[in-house]
């Protein structure tokens, strides 16, 4: 898709000084690459909420396996 879009020179000009791409278009795909899959991580660690674990630490710590498992 083609798009023009205008974009702070200084602000080009530093993404792609610290980045090390080549072209304009390479950053702002980068960029557009970068801000999708931290959408995706935060979707899915949303997606994890109440999935945490139940169980208790300090009894599991006190046990005998041995008297437990035989």
């Amino acid at each position: 898709m083609r798009t023009n879009i205008e974009i702070d020179d200084a602000l080009m000009a530093e993404a792609l000084q610290r980045s090390g791409l080549k072209t304009k278009r390479d950053v702002v795909q980068f960029v557009l690459n970068r801000y999708v899959n931290i959408e995706r991580q935060r979707e899915a660690l949303e997606g994890l909420r109440g999935l945490g674990w139940d169980g208790d630490l300090d009894a599991m710590r006190t046990d005998d396996p041995v008297r437990e498992w035989g």
